[in-house]
C-alpha cells in the first residue's frame, strides 16, 4: 500500500526506533529538499527515535516542482502535555542506561522530533529518524516503503483500523484498540437514554474509524445519529461557523467527539463565545483529560464532560525529574526553550527574538514549581505510562536479542554487542508476546502459534508440551491430606470399637447407640469420600467426587438432627412414656433419615444425568502450567449440593441451641452445639477460599475443608464420650448420668 497512507494511519503519534549500526540496504536514493527541523537528540549504541505533537499546526508547503521544498517550522501554540511525554521518553531511557541488570553495557541515545500532528511532517520526520543525519535516504528505488523498516510502536493510536497484522505487520502500540472504547462509549451513552445523539470528528482515520463503529454500535440498541460533522486540518473561521451553526440548529443535545484537544480547541473556544452550553459532550480517550481545555473559558461549555481515560498510575522518580529541565543555548534544549517561553510568557536570549511574540525576557531561573499546569501534573500519568512501557518494550526486546546476561556468551554482565541484526528483529520480539505463539525464521513478521497444550520455550523458537499438574498422590500435599484421611477413618473405626464393647453401658445407651453406630459409619465415609479427590481427575472421578461429598454430609448431618430431636423431645416430655417419644421412635427416625438423604441423592443424580462434570486441561495459566480439573458444566448444581447441607445443619444447630440447657450431667445437645459451630465455621470460610484458590490448590481447599468439619464432629460429639467410658467410669453409671451421685 502507498507509504503516505501508511503514515497517515500508523505514524501520526508514533514512538519508533532504528539500529544505528544496521544497515542493511545498499541501493541509494536522494533525499529532494532540505530538513532542519528541531531535534533533541543523545547519541547512543542503539538510538531509539521518538515523534510528538508538540505543536498542533504545520503549514502547507506548495509543491510546485520548479524549486526545492524548503521545510516549514511547527506553529501554534506548544503543547505542554506532549512536551511532557517527551520527557517521559528521556527519563525511560536514562533509567535503563543507569540499570546494571538491564542491557549491561550497552547505552541508549536518542533522537526526539514534533509531528506537528500532521501526516506530511510526521512522514518527514519519519525517515530522518530512520536514516538518521545523513542526506542520502538508503532505499530500493522501486519501494521507498523500505525506509519505514523501523519497529513503530505507538504510545496513542488507538485506530481499529491498525490491529490488521497483513496490512500493518510492523505495527505495535501499548495502548489499546478503539474496539473497547467504542463498546463502553455506546453502553454509556444507552445507560442515560440518549437515542438521539450527534458525532464531530477530524479527517483522520481515528476519528472515520471510531464515530463509524460507535454509529454501528448505536444503530442495533436503536439509537440514531442527528448529524455528523468533520473539523478540516486547518479550519478556517467560515467552516468553524458553519459547524457551530448547524450545532445549534440541531435538536440533539448530546454530541460524541473523535478528536484531539488541539484540533478541538478553536471550535470549542467559538462555542464559548456563542454561549453555547446546552450540549452535553462526550469525549474519546485522546481529549477528556486534556488540560490544554480546562481553561476557565471553557468551563460553560465543557461542563459535565463525560468520557473513558487510560487507567493512571504514578512513575516513581519521572515528577523529580521534569522539575529538573533547565532551557539553554545548547541545540539539544531546543524544545526546553520553547515550553519555557511558552509556560512564563517571556522570550530567551539564547536567538533572535525578532519572531516571538513575548517582549519580556526570561532570567532562565523560573521556579516550575510553582506552576500548575499538564507538564508539572504527575499525579495520575496515563499517556506517560504508555510512552514509559514503549521504551522498556524495546530496552527487554533488545536485551534478549543482544544475548545479555547469557550464559554462553561468557559473562552475565555484558550484551553481545557485535550481534548485527535490523529493527525487524526487534518486532518480532515484541510482536510474539502472545504466550501460544514462537517463530524459528529470522526477519518473519508472523507467529507460528503452537498446538493445543504446548506452549513456547524461553526463545520462542520451539513449542513444548505443556506442564500438566493436579493433585497427585505422590507429592507431598496429596501425601498429607490422604494420610489425613485415613488417619480420621482409623479413629473413627476405634471409637466404634469402643462403643460396641460398651454397648450396654448408661452412656452409650442414653445417646441413641443406633444413631451413634450410624454417625460413625457416616463420619467414615464423609473422610473417605476426600480420597477421590486427590488424583488426575477421570470421568468417573469427577462424577464421583461431589456426589460422595454431598451424599456423605447429608446421612452425616441427618443422624445428627435425629439426635438432636430425640434429645429434645427426651427432655421435653412431662411424664414417662410420652406420646411424642413413642411418635418419633426407631423406625420413625430411620424413614426421616431416609427421606433426608433420598433428597441429596436425587439432587446429585439429576445434576450428573444433566451437567455432570468431565475432565477439563485448564490452560489460562502462565509458565506452561496445564491445570487438569473436573470442570463444572452447571456449577449451580453444586452450591446446591452444599446449600441442602446447609440447610440440615442450621436446622441441627437451632434444636441443639435450644436444648443446650436441659438438665443432665451429660447433656449431648451441647456437644453437638459446639460441633455445628466449628462446622459452620469452616465451610463459610471455605466458599471464598476455594473460589479463589488457583489450580489444584482449589481441590485442596475443598478436601481440607471436607477433613476440617469431619474431624470436628467426630471430636466434638464422641471424645468426650470416650472419656468417659475410658477414663472416667464412675460417671457411665445411671446415678452419675443424672448427677445425682454424692459427692
Amino acid at each position: 500500500m502507498p507509504v503516505t497512507k501508511l503514515v497517515a494511519l500508523g505514524l501520526l503519534l508514533l514512538l519508533c526506533f532504528s539500529v544505528v549500526f544496521c544497515n542493511a540496504l545498499d541501493n541509494r536514493c536522494w533525499t529532494l529538499g532540505d530538513f532542519n527541523s528541531p531535534v533533541l537528540e543523545q547519541d547512543g549504541d542503539i538510538v531509539i527515535g521518538g515523534l510528538f505533537p508538540m505543536h498542533y499546526i504545520a503549514l502547507e508547503t506548495d509543491h510546485n516542482y520548479s524549486e526545492r521544498p524548503q521545510h516549514q517550522e511547527c506553529s501554534g501554540r506548544f503543547d505542554f502535555r506532549a512536551f511532557r511525554w517527551v520527557q517521559t521518553m528521556v527519563f525511560a531511557i536514562e533509567e535503563i542506561n543507569s540499570n546494571s541488570s538491564l542491557l549491561p553495557g550497552v547505552t541508549l541515545g536518542y533522537r526526539i522530533l514534533d509531528s506537528c500532528d500532521h501526516v506530511h511532517t510526521s512522514l518527514r520526520s519519519t525517515l530522518f529518524l530512520v536514516n538518521g543525519t545523513s542526506s542520502q535516504t538508503q532505499a530500493n528505488a522501486d519501494g521507498s516503503a523500505k525506509c519505514l523498516s523501523s519497529a513503530p510502536i505507538s504510545y496513542f493510536a488507538t485506530c481499529t483500523c491498525l490491529t490488521d497484522k497483513k496490512e500493518y505487520p510492523s505495527f505495535l502500540r501499548t495502548v489499546p484498540s478503539d474496539v473497547f472504547q467504542v463498546q463502553g462509549l455506546v453502553q454509556l451513552v444507552s445507560h442515560f437514554g440518549w437515542r438521539w445523539v450527534g458525532t464531530v470528528g477530524t479527517d483522520d482515520d481515528y476519528s472515520h474509524y471510531g464515530i463509524q463503529a460507535f454509529t454501528e454500535q448505536l444503530e442495533k440498541l436503536g439509537g440514531c445519529i442527528a448529524f455528523h460533522h468533520t473539523i478540516p486540518k486547518a479550519p478556517s473561521q467560515a467552516q468553524i461557523h458553519a459547524i457551530l451553526n448547524s450545532l445549534e440548529g440541531s435538536t440533539a443535545q448530546v454530541i460524541i467527539a473523535f478528536a484531539t484537544e488541539g484540533q478541538l480547541l478553536e471550535l470549542l473556544v467559538e462555542a464559548a463565545h456563542r454561549n453555547l452550553t446546552r450540549m452535553q459532550w462526550v469525549a474519546s480517550e485522546a481529549w477528556v483529560t486534556a488540560k490544554l481545555l480546562t481553561i476557565p473559558e471553557l468551563h460553560p461549555v465543557l461542563d459535565g464532560t463525560l468520557g473513558f481515560a487510560f487507567r493512571g498510575t504514578t512513575i516513581p522518580g519521572l515528577a523529580e525529574f521534569l522539575l529538573r529541565v533547565r532551557p539553554s543555548p545548547k541545540p539539544e534544549s531546543v524544545f526546553t526553550n520553547m515550553f519555557w517561553e511558552e509556560l512564563f510568557g517571556c522570550r530567551l536570549g539564547y536567538k533572535d527574538g525578532g519572531d516571538s511574540e513575548f517582549s519580556s525576557l526570561c532570567t532562565g531561573s523560573e521556579d516550575l514549581m510553582e506552576t500548575e499546569n499538564s507538564y508539572t501534573d504527575v499525579s495520575r500519568v496515563r499517556i506517560s505510562y504508555n510512552v514509559y512501557k514503549a521504551v522498556y518494550a524495546i530496552a527487554h526486546a533488545l536485551h534478549q536479542l543482544l544475548q545479555c546476561g547469557s550464559k554462553e556468551h561468557g559473562s552475565d554482565h555484558i550484551c553481545k554487542t557485535e550481534s548485527k541484526f535490523s529493527p525487524w528483529q526487534v518486532i518480532f520480539l515484541c510482536l510474539c508476546v502472545c504466550v501460544w505463539e514462537i517463530s524459528n525464521i529470522s526477519g518473519a513478521t508472523e507467529c507460528i502459534k503452537c498446538p493445543q497444550y504446548y506452549w513456547p520455550n524461553n526463545e520462542r523458537v520451539s513449542c513444548v508440551a505443556g506442564i500438566e499438574e493436579f493433585l497427585s498422590y505422590h507429592e507431598i500435599m496429596g501425601i498429607i491430606l490422604i494420610s489425613l484421611s485415613l488417619f480420621g477413618v482409623a479413629v473413627a473405626t476405634v471409637i466404634t470399637g469402643i462403643f460396641f464393647l460398651f454397648r450396654s453401658t448408661p452412656i452409650v445407651k442414653a445417646n441413641n447407640s443406633e444413631m451413634s453406630f450410624l454417625l460413625l459409619l457416616s463420619l467414615k465415609l464423609c473422610f473417605l469420600c476426600s480420597l477421590v479427590f486427590v488424583g488426575r481427575p477421570s470421568p468417573w472421578t469427577c462424577r464421583a467426587r461431589q456426589a460422595a461429598f454431598g451424599i456423605s454430609f447429608v446421612l452425616c448431618i441427618s443422624c445428627i438432627l435425629v439426635k438432636t430431636i430425640v434429645v429434645l423431645l427426651a427432655f421435653r416430655s412431662t411424664m414417662p412414656g410420652s406420646i411424642s417419644l413413642k411418635l418419633f421412635g426407631p423406625p420413625q427416625q430411620r424413614v426421616f433419615i431416609f427421606c433426608c438423604t433420598t433428597g441429596q441423592v436425587i439432587l446429585c443424580a439429576c445434576w450428573l444425568a444433566l451437567a455432570p462434570p468431565y475432565p477439563y486441561k485448564n490452560t489460562s495459566y502462565q509458565g506452561g502450567k496445564i491445570v487438569l480439573e473436573c470442570k463444572d458444566v452447571w456449577p449451580l448444581g453444586f452450591y446446591l449440593a452444599l446449600g441442602y447441607i446447609g440447610l440440615l445443619s442450621c436446622m441441627c444447630f437451632a434444636l441443639s441451641f435450644l436444648g443446650r440447657k436441659l438438665p443432665d450431667t451429660f447433656n449431648e445437645a451441647k456437644l453437638i452445639t459446639f460441633s455445628m459451630l466449628i462446622f459452620f465455621a469452616v465451610w463459610i470460610s471455605f466458599i471464598p477460599a476455594y473460589n479463589s484458590s488457583p489450580g489444584k490448590y482449589t481441590v485442596a481447599v475443598e478436601i481440607f475443608a471436607i477433613l476440617a468439619s469431619t474431624f470436628g464432629l467426630l471430636f466434638c460429639i464422641f471424645v468426650p464420650k470416650c472419656y468417659v467410658i475410658l477414663l472416667r467410669p464412675d460417671l457411665n453409671t445411671k446415678k452419675g448420668m443424672t448427677g445425682k451421685m454424692s459427692k
